[in-house]
Formats: C-alpha cells, sequence, structure tokens
C-alpha cells in the first residue's frame, strides 16, 4: 500500500519582514528568473515515461526529456494532433504546469496563455473566459469532461461564469479561433476544455490504489485549501477515482495593503470518476463532478450562493484493425442553481409598475440552468493513392433550460427564464501528402429560442479550409510548417441578450427591450501561422519549440447593448413619466460589424538543465456602426509573459521565475509588471516539497477585463506559497 500526503502552505510577511523575505527570495532565483512560458513541450521520452504519468512523477519524466507540452497530444484536436503539429492556434497547461503554478483560480491557471484573459469581478469563485476579445455569451465555448458550461447571470459584471476547481484538474486545453468548428455550435473565440484527473494518469503503473492528501495555506486571504484524491484500479478494466476539495479564503489585500471588498469565498468542490474496458478495443467513463460555493458580493447588500452538478459519460470504440472505426459518444447533464440573497432592507422600483417598492433583508433571487448534451462523432482513416485522409464526421445537440425566479415574483430583469436548443452536424477531411497538408470543413447549426412572450430561430452552413505546408524535408527548417487558415463561425443569440425585458430595478428606471429580431453573429477569420520543431539545437539533448500566428477576426451582427431614446421616434422606446424615470430604454442589438486583429506567439526552449520561453498576445478591436469605430471593451490589451528555470541536483531541484508585462489601453486599469518565482524539491520519489511567491513587488494592479471606466477592481498584493508532498 502506498499513500500519498501533500501539503502546501502560504504565509505572508507584512512591513519589513516582508520586504527582507522578497528581497532573500530574489537573490535566491533571480539568476533562473527571466524568460520563457511554463505549457511548454516534450523531448522523446524514455521507457519508464512511455506510458501516462502521474501528476506526481511528471517533474521526474521531465528532467529526463526536457518540458516541452507543445508535443503532447492532446484531446482538441480530434484527430489525435499535438499543439506543434496543430494547424491552428492550440496551447496546453499540463499537470506539471498546474502543480508549479499552485493555482486557486482561473486566472492562476492561464497565467501567460497567449491569447486568453479571465474576468472575475475579483469574486474569484467564479469566472469568465475571453479568448482573442471575446467573451460571455458562448462566444467562447468552455467544456469539462465534455460538458458545456453556458451558465449566465447578467448585471453589472461578469456575464457568462463558469466554476471549476484547479484541484480537480489534470490538464486544460485551450484552441483559439472558430477554427474549433467540430466541438459545437458558437464558438466564435474559441474552445477551453477541463479535463480532470483520472486512475490511470494517478495511479502508477506498479499501484493497485492510492491516496494523496493537499494541504496549503495562502498568505496574502488566509486562505486554506484542502484536497484529497484516491484511486483503486479494482481489475485491469476497471478503475475508480474520487477527489474533494474543501477552500475557505479571506478578503485578499491589494499592492497597497487595502482589503478588496467581496473577495473572500469558501468552497466545496467534488469529482467521481469510474472508467470500465469492456473489451480491449472500448472504453467507457462515467464522471461526476459538484461544487458548493459562496461568496458575499462587493457591495456588501447580498450574499450569493452556487451548488453544481455535472454528470458525464464519454465512450469510445477504437479498433486497430479497422482504420475506418474511431467512434466517440459523449453524454452529458450540467445544472447550476444560484441564489442571491439580501442582506439588508433596500428600496427598488418595481419591475412591472415603476412604484419604488421595499426589498426586506433575506429575500432570495434564484437563477437554475439545467444544460443537457450530446456529441457523437467518427475519425475514418484511408489512403486515395499517396494521399492520406482522416475524415471525421459527426454531430452534437445541446437544450438549455434558464428559471429564474425574482424577489419581485416572475423572471429576473437582467437573466430571464427562456429555453434554447442548438444543433449540429459537421464533415472534416484532414489530406496528408508528403509536405502539404489540407483540412477542409463544413458545418450545420440550427438554433431555436422560447419563452413564455418570444421565440427565435435560425440555421446556417460555416465552412473551413486550411493549408499547411512543410518546405524542407531536411535541416534546421525540417521542423519549419506554415500555414493560412480560412474559417467561419457562427452564434446564435442567447436567451438573456433575446428576451430580456422589464425594468431597471435600483438607481434610476428605464425599461430593458426584448429583441426577437436579434441576428446570429457570423464571424470570419483569416490566420497565418508558423510552427517550429528543432531538437539538437546546441546539444543533443535540447529542443525547441515555437508558435506564432497572425489573425483577423470581421464578425458580422455582432450583438451589444445600445442605449435607445425615448425622443426619437423610430426607436421603439416609450417614455412613461414617473419617479425616477429617465427617458431611455436598453437593449441588444446588431452592430453593422466588429474587427478584431492580433498576434501570438508561444516558444519554449529546453537543454533539460535549463529552460526558457517566452509568449505574448497583442490583440486590437472595435465595433463599426455607421463608419463610426468604437473601441471593444472586451479587448484584453497587450501581454508579453517571460519565465526561465534551472533543474539542479540531477533534475531533483527546480528554480525559476516569471515576469509579465500588461499594457491596457482604454480603461481605468495601468499599464504593470508582475514578478513570481517558484521552486519545487523532489527529496526522493515520495517526499517534495513547493515554494512560490506571487507579486513578488507587491505592485498594485487591476485585472483590464475587470476594470470599469471608473474604479478599477485591485488584484492581489504580495503572496508567499509553500508546500509539501509525502507519498507513502
Amino acid at each position: 500500500m502506498q499513500v500519498r500526503v501533500r501539503a502546501t502552505g502560504n504565509f505572508n510577511f507584512g512591513g519589513g519582514t516582508g520586504g527582507i523575505v522578497r528581497g532573500a527570495l530574489l537573490a535566491g532565483v533571480a539568476y533562473g528568473a527571466m524568460a520563457g512560458v511554463t505549457y511548454a513541450q516534450d523531448l522523446p521520452q524514455p521507457d519508464y515515461c512511455a506510458e501516462p504519468v502521474e501528476a506526481s512523477n511528471v517533474a521526474l519524466c521531465d528532467v529526463a526529456q526536457g518540458s516541452m507540452l507543445l508535443d503532447r497530444i492532446t484531446v482538441v484536436s480530434r484527430t489525435g494532433e499535438t499543439p506543434i503539429e496543430a494547424l491552428a492556434s492550440v496551447s496546453q497547461v499540463d499537470a506539471e504546469t498546474l502543480a508549479r503554478r499552485m493555482p486557486s483560480t482561473a486566472n492562476d491557471v492561464f497565467f501567460g496563455v497567449p491569447g486568453v484573459a479571465i474576468q472575475t469581478d475579483a469574486r474569484r469563485a467564479g469566472s469568465a473566459a475571453n479568448i482573442r476579445g471575446l467573451q460571455d455569451f458562448g462566444r467562447v465555448q468552455v467544456i469539462v469532461d465534455g460538458a458545456r458550461q453556458n451558465f449566465s447571470r447578467s448585471g453589472h459584471g461578469t456575464s457568462q461564469m463558469f466554476f471549476v476547481d484547479p484541484n480537480l484538474l489534470e490538464s486544460v486545453e485551450v484552441i483559439r479561433g472558430p477554427v474549433a468548428n467540430t466541438y459545437g455550435s458558437g464558438a466564435i473565440g474559441g474552445v477551453v476544455m477541463y479535463n480532470t484527473k483520472t486512475a490511470d494518469t494517478f495511479l502508477r503503473p506498479s499501484e493497485q490504489y492510492a491516496l494523496e492528501t493537499t494541504l496549503s495555506f495562502d498568505s496574502n486571504a488566509t486562505g486554506i485549501t484542502s484536497s484529497t484524491t484516491g484511486a483503486v484500479r479494482l481489475t485491469e478494466n476497471f478503475d475508480v477515482l474520487g477527489n474533494i476539495v474543501f477552500r475557505d479564503f479571506g478578503q485578499y489585500t491589494d499592492g497597497d495593503g487595502n482589503a478588496v471588498d467581496g473577495t473572500d469565498f469558501n468552497a466545496i468542490s467534488g469529482l467521481l470518476k469510474a472508467t470500465v474496458r469492456p473489451t480491449e478495443n472500448s472504453e467507457l467513463n462515467l464522471a461526476w463532478s459538484g461544487l458548493d460555493d459562496g461568496w458575499e458580493e462587493s457591495s456588501g447588500t447580498s450574499a450569493i450562493d452556487v451548488y453544481q452538478n455535472t454528470f458525464t459519460g464519454q465512450y469510445e470504440l477504437v479498433d486497430p484493425d479497422n482504420p475506418m472505426l474511431d467512434l466517440h459518444i459523449n453524454g452529458s447533464i450540467n445544472t447550476v442553481d444560484m441564489t442571491s440573497t439580501t442582506l439588508v432592507d433596500r428600496t427598488q422600483y418595481s419591475s412591472e409598475t415603476g412604484l419604488p417598492i421595499t426589498i426586506p433583508a433575506g429575500s432570495d433571487t434564484t437563477y437554475d440552468l439545467t444544460t443537457y448534451g450530446l456529441d457523437i462523432w467518427n475519425t475514418s482513416r484511408f489512403d486515395t493513392g499517396a494521399i492520406q485522409h482522416e475524415l471525421t464526421y459527426g454531430g452534437d445537440w445541446v437544450f438549455d433550460e434558464v428559471v429564474t425566479d425574482s424577489y419581485q415574483g416572475g423572471s429576473d430583469v437582467y437573466t430571464p427564464s427562456g429555453d434554447r436548443t442548438v444543433w449540429g452536424a459537421y464533415i472534416q477531411d484532414k489530406l496528408t501528402y508528403d509536405w502539404l497538408e489540407v483540412i477542409g470543413s463544413v458545418r450545420y447549426d440550427s438554433y431555436s429560442l422560447e419563452s413564455d412572450e418570444n421565440s427565435a430561430s435560425g440555421d446556417r452552413f460555416s465552412p473551413r479550409l486550411t493549408v499547411g505546408v512543410s518546405p524542407f524535408a531536411q535541416g534546421p527548417l525540417s521542423g519549419l510548417q506554415v500555414y493560412g487558415t480560412y474559417a467561419e463561425g457562427y452564434r446564435s443569440p442567447s436567451t438573456t441578450e433575446t428576451l430580456m425585458s422589464g425594468l431597471h430595478p435600483s438607481g434610476v428606471v428605464f425599461p430593458f427591450l426584448p429583441n426577437p429580431d436579434l441576428q446570429p453573429e457570423t464571424a470570419t477569420t483569416w490566420e497565418f501561422g508558423v510552427n517550429y520543431a528543432l531538437d539538437s539545437l546546441v546539444t543533443p539533448d535540447d529542443s525547441l519549440r515555437l508558435k506564432a500566428a497572425y489573425f483577423d477576426n470581421s464578425i458580422d451582427d455582432y450583438i451589444g447593448s445600445r442605449t435607445l431614446s425615448a425622443f426619437d421616434p423610430t426607436s421603439g422606446c416609450t417614455f412613461v413619466p414617473g419617479p425616477g424615470v429617465i427617458p431611455i430604454c436598453y437593449q441588444y442589438d446588431n452592430f453593422a460589424e466588429a474587427e478584431i486583429s492580433g498576434f501570438e506567439l508561444e516558444a519554449l526552449y529546453d537543454q533539460q538543465t535549463w529552460f526558457a520561453g517566452l509568449s505574448a498576445s497583442v490583440v486590437e478591436g472595435h465595433t463599426i456602426e455607421g463608419g463610426v469605430e468604437t473601441p471593444l471593451a472586451s479587448i484584453p490589451t497587450t501581454q508579453v509573459t517571460g519565465q526561465a528555470g534551472v533543474r539542479l541536483l540531477e533534475g531533483a531541484l527546480t528554480v525559476g521565475g516569471e515576469v509579465q508585462h500588461w499594457m491596457p489601453e482604454g480603461v481605468a486599469a495601468d499599464d504593470y509588471t508582475l514578478v513570481n518565482l517558484f521552486a519545487s524539491y523532489e527529496a526522493t520519489e515520495d517526499v517534495s516539497f513547493n515554494l512560490r511567491v506571487d507579486n513578488l513587488f507587491d505592485v498594485q494592479y487591476a485585472n483590464p477585463l475587470s476594470a470599469s471606466t471608473t474604479s478599477p477592481v485591485y488584484e492581489p498584493g504580495f503572496s508567499l506559497k509553500l508546500g509539501a508532498t509525502v507519498r507513502f
């Protein structure tokens, strides 16, 4: 029997002590602290790393093989490609990187991933993903073990939110742009795929069962995290894994030492997963993940409780003797139940009469979403002469049932009740001929929306064509691949955008108008990219991996909010005088066009004894209406991230650091630079220690996506994290 115990702790030293600690830490690791990204890439593995590697063994294998993650096969590509091979902008965050980051939020998970930003409104429990300046209402598709995360609550902050505890994760994969049309409708920004732990990778090859416990303490927020994972291999063809995570975080302080209201939360997350292999060619995964979360809004007037349950079933049938058969069937049910409870008596305006009413403390507004999903696809592999084909075809169906209940009665004004059905079918052929690779696909999408008062529907075909060329067969440029892509994407309007109606409940009074005539968004993207892989660049054991891409995304009928004047007889906005009423209306509408363009880079050099890398993204975007360009508020601005590290003591000790610089434009946030440090020590195969410092210089900064035009929400200041892992 082997039991794994992980204990992690953070200690925050203020005042002079903090300065001494920061100075000592900086001196100790500065020589390994400047240049590169951690979602890296693999060199060829030694025999003992040939099989999937359990998280606690990743560092041992990476010492022998480098840390090149762009060489690892991802599930983002349904044809089994690695990121460095993919003719698309693909990134991966693996178990080693997750352990090094010691993440408690999605911001930690995606640190430095080009083109990806996270909006949290300082509520670290729930997050919204932004890819290439697009977010909310399904523009970025978030998938957990095959289940779409479609929960949305509109208001004066983040709309679409997902709730995934990082301690449940084995890896995260990102594909940027609408090229991910095999993963369902709507993802004109891209796809984020969370893969939770599995017994097959958690257990070592020699283990029948194991237990792992993690304990962490976050110095800044006095946050405590406890995570326990256990797995058992009952037979060669049946294994089970369970994971439970507790988090209790207080309010954090920013770089100026000020407590940030509304940032405390407590959460319990769990995971159960069983894998059955009925035959040598088939596998069935059944999983449940759940969340019980709670926090207080920054205004101090309401408290939030969230309960989420996700049930998934994933079946695959792959016959090595039949290349025409590579079948996958995914089914899922995802439920999110959120309750907002008022903490103080407050006066609001009735959504029906517009008259002032008193909302007593303890009143609840509930937001319930149930999402049903089904995804089926098969890949057939065959040759026509010298051309190899990977033909993938399938379909998917998603049904969202939104039920909200306001303390005033009826649906919540900002998040109306309604049903949405989205389904589609696609076919894609990947053709490979020596130095040439061509991917052609077409997808059909259809949607319908219904509420008690309104309905809408629509459909469309969306094509994609990618051409990749490897011009050099030998020499140092043999690993060079250039590609160009033309892709279209299609996003149907959400229930909120289409059906929202009623009166603004507080402050001033004005109507929200539904818009059943909303047109779907259509994205047209051109992308030009470069992949480069080279081994033995300077030494026999080193490797270089690089991906870079330029993209231009034009979105017709972009949906955004519009203020209508009651004095314009063509606006459909009527003015009914009353207490606090102003002569405007608010409505979601189609803008003529939105233009977003940018450049992304990720590169890593690994020499086994040391590694360094760099990532960067530059994104610009605006809407165009009547010839007038207006900046898009969802553009995450320019960021550059560097990271470097050294491996000492035959790879047992890794020391390094990260530097990230953000250059926001047009928001309340200012430019800022963060410096983070990390270290891990594998004392034995069963004992390891971790250290991490976030925001070493206690910089006061705001996430550009979470900063309003007047008052930014500041992120955490200096934090020291310590960890220990014991396996026995």
